[in-house]
């Protein structure tokens, strides 16, 4: 029976307003492949991000050129090759992975070898905004174990102290979004370690990163703009300590199994992250997590509303998905 693909945009409401250095949204825009053969079904999700050039209309555009080669059989190997790494190949890659489990009756995790799946704490993100409406919501969420704060500006110094007296327990992960100037950085970096921060994301520009090679880290550094794939591991081992891994970079689970394995290798802490999307984004990044430093898989937290079946969330727990979502 002929392999069948379609292709959906969705939105999804955010509860409130999502807000980063680069702009705010209202709705989590994605894409959704599904793939039918022998009557399985499999799915999978993307977010298109205009950081990278990808909009919902170049990707569904992608995904369509693409179309002749998927419905021919595709292998997920062969894909790696067919379409470049981006938010198009993840949502073909993962649609593909859940489609072989669904017609062997062998799951995601099984074919992983993950035989013991565990529930995952994962950062719940309080978004850039003034320093008291942070601490506001930092206050709100200062139970859970860990945050990741939104920052990126000239002056994130009242920022980072206000979130940290606000929730005196919790790790915190900045996230400054490429959004530091370079004559802020070692000012941002020192406030950091002496708040206790655990993790600094992306403080400069991609490209324009070279000076964390010349300076004294004293808090763990993470790339996340400025890594995509595992070809770009080994440029960045002298400016950066983690690296954080999402599936719409990497262009699906494929590829950043692989990503994970050479990083892992290299010494870099892995941190498994995400755009705002659904469960059915995050339930991949859930199996590659599994063995992770730290987890950024919050995204259906912050939607008023997540697909049916969606993952399951307890506090800042994040449980493995069940096979009607995917895998």
């Amino acid at each position: 029976m002929p392999r069948h693909l379609d292709i959906q945009m969705n939105s999804f409401p955010i509860a409130g307003t999502f807000t980063i250095s680069r702009g705010a949204k209202t709705s989590a825009e994605v894409i959704t492949c599904t793939l039918t053969e022998s009557g399985a079904r499999g799915l999978g999700e993307c977010v298109p991000y205009r950081r990278y050039g990808e909009t919902m209309e170049s990707v569904m555009a992608q995904i369509e050129a693409a179309r002749p080669l998927i419905e021919d059989g595709i292998s997920r190997a062969a894909l790696l090759h067919a379409m470049p790494p981006g938010a198009a190949r993840n949502a073909v890659d993962c649609a593909l992975w859940d489609l072989e489990a669904k017609l062997s009756g062998r799951s995601v995790a099984d074919r992983l070898d993950l035989r013991k799946l565990k529930p995952l704490t994962t950062a719940y993100t309080i978004s850039l905004g003034e320093p008291d409406v942070m601490a506001a919501q930092a206050r709100e969420h200062a139970q859970r174990p860990v945050l990741k704060v939104k920052v990126g500006t000239g002056n994130d110094e009242s920022r980072i102290l206000a979130v940290r007296a606000a929730a005196p327990d919790s790790a915190i992960i900045l996230d400054a979004n490429e959004g530091w100037p370079e004559d802020r950085l070692e000012h941002h970096l020192r406030i950091a370690a002496e708040a206790n921060i655990a993790l600094v994301e992306q403080p400069l520009p991609a490209g324009r990163d070279d000076m964390l090679a010349e300076i004294a880290r004293h808090v763990l550094v993470c790339a996340d703009e400025s890594v995509h794939h595992t070809g770009d591991l080994a440029s960045l081992a002298d400016r950066y300590d983690a690296i954080n891994i999402k599936l719409d970079k990497t262009g699906g689970l494929t590829e950043a199994l692989e990503m994970k394995e050479e990083a892992q290798r290299l010494g870099f802490s892995i941190m498994i992250g995400c755009m705002v999307g659904t469960s059915l984004a995050m339930a991949p990044a859930v199996l590659l997590a599994q063995d992770a430093d730290f987890v950024d898989l919050d995204g259906p937290l912050l939607l008023a509303r997540d697909r049916e079946p969606g993952l399951n969330y307890a506090g800042s727990l994040v449980f493995p998905p069940d096979a009607s979502l995917w895998g």
